[in-house]
């Protein structure tokens, strides 16, 4: 059976994960991670029996310690704790923590040998070139489990060197064709209401924005090793062909399937076998229609920026995907407006001094200053 870790096992990917590994009987559950939700992972304990669970929270790790004194399971505590569970031996981990938090325990777990199957982009836009190192060093396999880029893994699988361009599709989020004007008074609400996608609010409210796509873009760069200007975003509404790969006789793969998560996360945990099916096969004789169009980097600037972003490289994504996520943390608690996401994002940008080549200590160091750049940007309009 293989041994699997997931890191953010409360969250939307970790829960379709345990989904997946519910319904086969060759995974193992190695260990648990997850931020403050204790009562799930006490259901997610009892039900999987993990011999590790962390929990982010001091507190939490202390109430989650005493409700499963009856198991088998080692409850450990903190950033700590959750790097000691990504240590633990698993064969392969799902690495689905928000944000730049799931840096250090992907490369923990790389570290121990184990493959990652990643879902925390952030990873790979902050340290991609240190997380690829070590994989290459420790002969770790890292398979994508965002929809856009397992779908790309899948299209290039061993003709790497003959890929000419890369088509991210996008699904526009919620306010697909709408103006600058009208996006002014969305709310929290209106954003987290996703046409096609069920994930977390994070992740949402960046598809709203297109920051997410931004963050794809960066990604891309790092597992794919082309440059930014040869991944072109196009929007596609329908969310059935997940990415597309042209190569240099202009032939181009695609890869399709309905929107659903735990196809590329079934794919990913089963690598390199051929996962078993757990989502309904499309049927081409039935009416289908799929369109692309041009993403507008005017309304939605955010991913405008990722492309900035890349260009410029070294700390320069960190300090987007940390603006970022910082400035979405305000939105979701109200305290600023959807397009002053864009706002501190860009501001951030053109304060930050970008570092080529840094080391793991600069990239956390310019995760911290972007943070409290927007912090300070956003004090300073109340």
């Amino acid at each position: 059976m293989k041994k699997v870790c997931i890191l953010g096992s409360t969250g939307s990917i970790g829960t379709q994960a345990l989904d997946v590994i519910g319904t086969e009987d060759n995974f193992s559950v190695t260990a648990l991670a997850a931020g403050s939700n204790i009562q799930l992972l006490e259901e997610q304990i009892r039900k999987f029996r993990p011999t590790f669970a962390a929990v982010y929270d001091e507190e939490g790790a202390k109430m989650l310690r005493e409700n499963v004194k009856d198991t088998a399971v080692k409850v450990l505590a903190g950033l700590d704790g959750i790097r000691e569970a990504a240590s633990a031996g698993a064969e392969i981990t799902v690495t689905a923590m928000v944000g730049s938090m799931g840096i250090l325990p992907t490369l923990d777990a790389i570290e121990a040998g184990s493959d990652i199957a990643l879902a925390n982009k952030e990873t790979m836009v902050c340290a991609g070139d240190i997380v690829r190192s070590a994989a290459k060093r420790k002969n770790i396999h890292i398979i994508p489990v965002d929809s856009e880029h397992s779908a790309i893994f899948q299209c290039i699988g061993e003709k790497q060197s003959a890929v000419k361009r890369i088509f991210l599709t996008a699904s526009g989020g919620p306010f697909a064709g709408k103006t600058r004007k009208e996006l002014e008074r969305v709310t929290v609400r209106d954003a987290l209401r996703h046409p096609n996608w069920s994930m977390g609010a994070k992740i949402t409210i960046d598809s709203a924005s297109m920051m997410n796509k931004g963050l794809e873009v960066l990604e891309a760069v790092q597992l794919f090793g082309v440059e930014a200007k040869d991944i072109q975003v196009v929007i596609h509404r329908q969310s059935i062909v997940h990415s597309m790969v042209e190569f240099q006789d202009h032939s181009v793969i695609a890869q399709l399937g309905w929107p659903d998560m735990r196809l590329p996360i079934a794919y990913a945990l089963s690598y390199p076998k051929v996962a078993m099916p757990c989502v309904k096969p499309l049927d081409f004789t039935e009416k289908m229609t799929l369109t692309f169009e041009k993403p507008d980097l005017d309304t939605f600037g955010c991913l405008r920026l990722g492309y900035e972003a890349a260009r410029m490289g070294g700390t320069m994504p960190t300090a987007y995907s940390s603006a970022g996520e910082a400035a979405v943390s305000l939105f979701l608690a109200e305290k600023c407006t959807f397009l002053e996401i864009e706002e501190f994002v860009e501001k951030t940008i053109a304060a930050h001094k970008t570092v080529i080549n840094p080391t793991l200590s600069c990239i956390i160091e310019t995760d911290k200053w972007a943070r409290a750049y927007v912090s300070a940007l956003w004090e300073g309009k109340q």
